[in-house]
């Protein structure tokens, strides 16, 4: 039988707060309203903390590539808690084979269009919105979180 070793903790688990479906759904639906008026035809995803679904919709019309893209945005502000738009920004302050090797990591993207999703300061998931222009998915993307009550600086 094995036996554990000695630690400063007994715990072998941590809770992880992670958005649920209906915070989820209503950050899709309000992301869906802001890229009708946007006139966008876009995908809208939400992952938890982990990057697993959460919710997902695809507007008709909405370029097919797009699906796995914003879920990728998504996966990558859940991952990292940065907007996927700070990527080339941050990548410059590492070294080359940083800044190589990251952007071919699978899953990873560093174009606008990502943001994670915070409560009470912990990374609770993450939304993605793929099919309109770069400025258009960064903006449909905050108006999902403002659908949450969350604003960030960058919010337009």
């Amino acid at each position: 039988m094995a036996q554990r070793m000695p630690h400063t903790s007994t715990a072998l688990s941590a809770a992880q707060a992670v958005i649920d479906a209906p915070a989820a759904l209503r950050a899709v639906e309000a992301a869906l309203r802001h890229a009708a008026q946007l006139g966008a035809r876009v995908n809208v995803a939400v992952v938890d903390a982990a990057g697993l679904p959460v919710a997902f919709a695809r507007m008709a019309g909405a370029p097919l590539h797009s699906v796995e893209i914003a879920t990728d945005k998504a996966y990558t502000a859940a991952s990292f808690g940065l907007p996927t738009s700070a990527w080339p920004a941050a990548l410059g302050a590492h070294s080359e084979a940083v800044r190589q090797g990251l952007v071919l990591r699978p899953r990873f993207v560093a174009f606008g269009g990502g943001l994670p999703i915070e409560e009470d300061g912990a990374r609770i998931g993450g939304i993605g919105v793929s099919g309109g222009s770069e400025a258009q998915d960064e903006a449909i993307a905050h108006a999902g979180l403002r659908a949450l009550g969350i604003t960030t600086d960058e919010s337009p």
